[in-house]
């Protein structure tokens, strides 16, 4: 459903960002009602998903950034650790947002780095060979997964993303594949820092830590 505004139609706003969330962070709100609006909104979004198992909805959390913006979510969940559940939700739409700016550039990093961490590459699931198209999908699948099946399952396949693009990026770099071969082997370390944030997580979520 759609509501009207005076510039025309827009989307509802679903209820686990709700104007009761939002308006915690009108003028400058305390840092304890944006950690408790974090950490409620991600879990009412995964509560909402798995209760109804509906495809509609599904397809709905996978596209929230498009539909409502990465800015959005970023005000609410990236400030939160990876150990805990809005941050490690911020995470993997992050990740979805990077593959959809750059799908060519990360396809061919993953190419670059699945030989040398195959481990790692048999656990993301992209197709073989990993074109841009390839890892599109796998992100989609990971979100989906995320509020349909095993949390901790996507967190790890999330992770072994990261850690191979990040492998890929070295491997760039060190072959002077890219013209910024410094700021490459940056991102690389700060990916796989990201990665091993996500294993982290999900061996949290599977001892009902992470929340």
């Amino acid at each position: 459903m759609s509501r009207m505004t005076s510039g025309g139609y827009r989307p509802r706003r679903p209820a686990f960002f709700g104007p009761a969330v939002m308006d915690t962070f009108q003028g400058g709100p305390d840092p304890a009602q944006r950690i408790e609006a974090a950490h409620r909104t991600a879990a009412a979004l995964v509560e909402h998903a798995r209760s109804g198992k509906d495809p509609d909805v599904t397809a709905r959390i996978v596209a929230l950034a498009d539909i409502y913006g990465l800015d959005e979510i970023a005000e609410l969940w990236a400030a939160r650790p990876a150990e805990s559940l809005p941050g490690a939700l911020w995470r993997i739409y992050a990740l979805q947002a990077g593959i959809r700016r750059d799908p060519v550039g990360l396809a061919r990093a993953f190419d670059a780095g699945r030989h040398r961490a195959p481990v790692h590459e048999a656990v993301a699931g992209v197709a073989d060979p990993p074109g841009p198209a390839e890892v599109q999908d796998m992100s989609d699948a990971i979100l989906g997964g995320a509020f349909t099946g095993d949390l901790a399952d996507a967190l790890e396949r999330a992770a072994a993303f990261c850690h191979v693009v990040a492998t890929g990026w070295a491997v760039q770099a060190d072959l002077h594949q890219h013209p910024d071969d410094h700021s490459l082997t940056r991102s690389a370390g700060d990916l796989a820092r990201t990665g091993t944030e996500l294993e982290l997580a999900a061996k949290m979520w599977r001892n009902g830590e992470l929340s």
